[in-house]
């Protein structure tokens, strides 16, 4: 987190400063030194800080049976991010295909501000997976499924509150970001179709980073593959396809696959075959 602020910090103050001297790669050039200094931050802290553990020299050596368990348990859930990745692209496409360089701007504009508002969500859904992991760890199966519960009822919560301001207050934050009104009304519709269903987001979030804090990663992976270009993708090619619906389709596509994955992947949660999995 103390990196993190540290790069967000020089990236603030230089940027400005680079796109004045620099142009627009001024932006780019603030953005590689800000994440470098974090990078530096945390590399002090792993080789040359008596806090924690400290790295050597000697502890880069390869360990083959445990490199194979983390590819075996990580290939799926950097897959996960691939398949979500590749749809919103493919999203973004859509809306530009339908709407030209005008509904992008909005969609892009409110897909922005939704990943800012979910971020203490994703906080909440990342934790679930390292509260999983050590308590099934410990034998503490009981306790694992616990802190999935309450950490759902936290989400739910705050993605409520979220979604109600999306719902009401959608023209005000776009327009927080451009005067045009032809954006603002496209990222409005969007920020407020998307946003209807961030409760299901809050929930799906946490179940599918319990399965893979479980070490159950393929059920996620297969989830969303199902859901997001299964679903998704071809709804929102459907729905835009009428010229009533058009942009409106493809922001419709969003919710529905979300709640689908937040059902899917409750269904597999309390079937409880992730409390069996070994890594």
């Amino acid at each position: 987190m103390k990196s993190l602020w540290l790069a967000s910090l020089i990236n603030i103050i230089l940027c400005p400063l680079f796109i004045h001297w620099f142009g627009l790669k001024g932006a780019a050039i603030a953005t590689v030194c800000g994440r470098s200094c974090g990078v530096l931050y945390q590399c002090y802290f792993l080789f040359f800080s008596d806090r924690g553990f400290r790295l050597r020299l000697a502890h880069f050596k390869n360990d083959w049976p445990v490199i194979g368990g983390l590819i075996k348990v990580a290939w799926p859930a950097a897959l996960q991010f691939i398949i979500a990745s590749g749809s919103w692209i493919l999203l973004s496409r859509r809306v530009s295909e339908i709407g030209g360089t005008t509904a992008l701007a909005g969609y892009q504009i409110a897909i922005r501000n939704i990943i800012f508002f979910i971020l203490p969500a994703w906080g909440l859904s990342n934790a679930v997976a390292t509260l999983v992991g050590q308590n099934l760890g410990a034998g503490q199966i009981d306790r694992a499924e616990k802190s999935v519960w309450i950490t759902t009822k936290y989400n739910a919560i705050f993605m409520a509150f979220v979604m109600l301001l999306f719902l009401f207050f959608n023209e005000a934050i776009i327009s927080f970001f451009t005067n045009d009104p032809a954006v603002v009304a496209y990222g409005a519709k969007a920020i407020q179709i998307v946003g209807s269903a961030f409760i299901f987001y809050g929930i799906s979030m946490v179940m599918t980073q319990a399965l893979n804090g479980a070490g159950d990663t393929r059920t996620p992976t297969l989830i969303y593959l199902f859901c997001f270009w299964l679903i998704q993708i071809p709804l929102a090619y459907f729905l835009s396809s009428d010229n009533a619906w058009k942009t409106t389709g493809v922001f419709i596509a969003i919710p529905v696959a979300e709640t689908l994955i937040a059902l899917v992947a409750l269904y597999f949660f309390k079937k409880g075959k992730w409390k069996t999995v070994k890594v």
